[in-house]
């Protein structure tokens, strides 16, 4: 009798579930029995000391991000390596339908990851690798579409599908690169030119300044305009508290000579 006390004492067992997560309790059969479903937990809580070979397994129905990597070739045959990153729950109270339908702690692999990755190849393949980067949104909302309508009537909610880096083969990537470098030289170039058109523009205006300048001055300097001028000059010079001499010419005024100016 202690025998089978102590054996079935230590038989018993205790299922727990954590938060966030939904317990699928069911029994092992030991000698006798069929064993199977028992009940569910809703986490956190556990089922019980209990004499029967009970056992849990929890899945997690919280929303979690699932990330899978590809390497495609883009429209343009371009080998394209990027992310992609699906955030999915599980419907509450939905536990025993995931264990017994879907693979339990593995509905993802299972049910989900293939189909996944083919709708991403799908609607990658149809864009060059150029217009991949600027398609990230039309990508990620034609392959969250189809993923709902593929879990429509399954335990599971598709939040959102996001697209990650795209990461360009090498040989792309530094062309990208030289093409950027091109475009910022030519366009200190062209910003070079539009500084030198305006200093030219700016000489001209000088110039022309300076040559109307001239074609004043040159009216100006008439014969009498600078007899007049030169006895101003004679005038300043014998009020000059020095001793000068100075001889000029005269003409039969008596005013001094001054050459045409032409």
């Amino acid at each position: 009798m202690g025998v089978l006390v102590a054996v079935s004492l230590t038989a018993c067992t205790n299922p727990n579930t954590p938060a966030g997560h939904e317990g699928y309790v069911f029994e092992k059969p030991r000698i006798f029995g069929a064993g199977g479903y028992r009940s569910t937990l809703e986490g956190p809580s556990n089922y019980g000391v209990s004499l029967w070979r009970n056992q849990v397994i929890n899945i997690d129905m919280r929303p979690n991000t699932y990330t899978e990597n590809f390497k495609i070739l883009a429209n343009d045959d371009l080998n394209i390596s990027f992310d992609f990153h699906a955030v999915i729950s599980i419907k509450q109270g939905t536990v025993k339908e995931v264990v017994e339908s879907y693979g339990g702690e593995n509905w993802y692999q299972r049910y989900i990851r293939e189909t996944f990755r083919t709708y991403v190849r799908s609607a990658v393949q149809k864009y060059d690798s150029r217009d991949l980067k600027g398609s990230r949104e039309k990508i990620a909302v034609e392959v969250t579409e189809k993923l709902q309508s593929y879990l429509g009537n399954t335990p599971f909610d598709i939040a959102k599908v996001v697209v990650g880096n795209i990461n360009y083969p090498e040989i792309v990537a530094n062309a990208v690169e030289k093409k950027l470098a091109a475009q910022q030289l030519l366009s200190e170039k062209e910003t070079q030119k539009q500084i030198a058109r305006k200093d030219a523009e700016i000489r001209v205006e000088e110039a022309k300044g300076i040559a109307e300048a001239q074609k004043i001055i040159n009216a100006t300097l008439t014969p009498n305009y600078l007899q007049h001028e030169a006895i101003n000059a004679q005038l300043k010079m014998a009020d000059s508290p020095n001793h000068t001499t100075v001889y000029i010419p005269v003409g039969t005024n008596g005013l001094p000579l001054v050459k045409g100016t032409r």
